[in-house]
C-alpha cells in the first residue's frame, strides 16, 4: 500500500469520528427528504397492498383456494376481487403525483429561498 492509499484511509477512518458541521446543503436535502417521504410511504405501503389484494384474486381463480376455504365456485369473487386490487394500483400513482405536488407548493418558498442562498454563495 503505498503512501497516498495510506493517507486516504486514514482520512476515511478519522471523518468517521469527527463531528460534522451542518450546512444549508443539509438543511436543503433535509427539507426535499420531508417534502417527498409522505408520498413515497404512501405509495409503498398502498402498492403493496394493492397488489396483495390483486394477487388474493387471481389465487382464487387460478388455483383451488377457494374449494379449500370452503367456497364452491371461486370464479366470480377471485374476479371481483382480482379487479379491485387492479384498480387500487391503477389508482395508486395518481394519488402519489397528487400527495407530492400539494407538498411542494407548500415547502417550494422554504426550498426556493434556501437554495438561493446556497447558488449565491
Amino acid at each position: 500500500m503505498n503512501r497516498n492509499d495510506q493517507e486516504y484511509l486514514v482520512q476515511k477512518i478519522r471523518t468517521q469520528y469527527t463531528e460534522k458541521e451542518h450546512t444549508q446543503l443539509d438543511a436543503l436535502r433535509a427539507l426535499d427528504s420531508k417534502v417527498k417521504r409522505p408520498a413515497n410511504i404512501f405509495a409503498y405501503i398502498f402498492g403493496s397492498i394493492s397488489a396483495i389484494i390483486m394477487g388474493s384474486g387471481m389465487s382464487l381463480v387460478m388455483t383451488d383456494i377457494g374449494a379449500t376455504i370452503g367456497m364452491p365456485d371461486a370464479m366470480i369473487p377471485g374476479i371481483v376481487i382480482g379487479v379491485v386490487g387492479m384498480i387500487m394500483a391503477i389508482i395508486c400513482y395518481p394519488i402519489y403525483k397528487k400527495i407530492l405536488t400539494s407538498r411542494r407548493k407548500r415547502y417550494a418558498k422554504e426550498i426556493i429561498e434556501l437554495s438561493n442562498k446556497i447558488v449565491k454563495g
